[in-house]
């Protein structure tokens, strides 16, 4: 349980991101939205570089495995798939759409699976999507607030993400790829076409 509280906290961390772009923004620090694109190659970058060390070279660092669940022991972990997300979040969409998907995996994705039962299904249950759904809109609705149906979209598309398991295979694909992604596709698609 206790390793399962640092793992949503650190998964939260990754809120500061998407604070620092806001605050450097707000005080005209120099962070435009094409440099803040090059920390996020650069940060995904060095995430995967640590993966390669972990899972190629066996560098074994303590952390790992208060951090890692089992299964990821000798897998791509959750937390590169989370950077890699984010990034690719980034580079295709603008911030008012790629903010709020970033948040939706930071905030978002620790909520619902606070109130899930941590059982493998391919659909979670209702209260885990609603909860989904409704924080993931209330995380949305500052960034995309004219447009409401955008805001709708985006929870969906995280909802769908977090509440849906895809199977590849052997494979489950990882929610903390999809959930950026999904939700920052479906605002791209309501803000183009509704």
């Amino acid at each position: 349980m206790a390793d399962e509280l640092k793992r949503r906290l650190v998964h939260s961390s990754g809120a500061g991101l998407v604070a620092l772009y806001l605050l450097a923004s707000f005080l005209e620090l120099g962070l435009t939205w094409d440099r803040f694109r090059v920390l996020m190659v650069l940060l995904a970058l060095g995430v995967i570089g640590l993966e390669f060390l972990r899972l190629q070279v066996g560098l074994d660092w303590t952390i790992y495995d208060k951090l890692t669940r089992e299964y990821e022991q000798d897998q791509f972990a959750g937390y590169g798939y989370y950077m890699v997300s984010m990034t690719i979040a980034v580079l295709l969409f603008q911030p008012a759409v790629a903010l709020p998907a970033m948040l939706m995996l930071a905030i978002g994705d620790p909520i619902s699976g606070a109130v899930s039962d941590d059982t493998l299904k391919t659909v979670k249950e209702p209260k885990v999507l609603v909860t989904m759904f409704v924080v993931s809109a209330v995380l949305a609705a500052p960034f995309l607030y004219e447009a409401p149906l955008a805001v709708l979209a985006a929870a969906v598309g995280a909802t769908i993400a977090d509440g849906v398991k895809v199977r590849i295979g052997d494979f489950i694909v990882d929610d903390n790829l999809t959930i950026p992604i999904y939700a920052s596709v479906l605002a791209y698609l309501a803000l183009e076409f509704l």
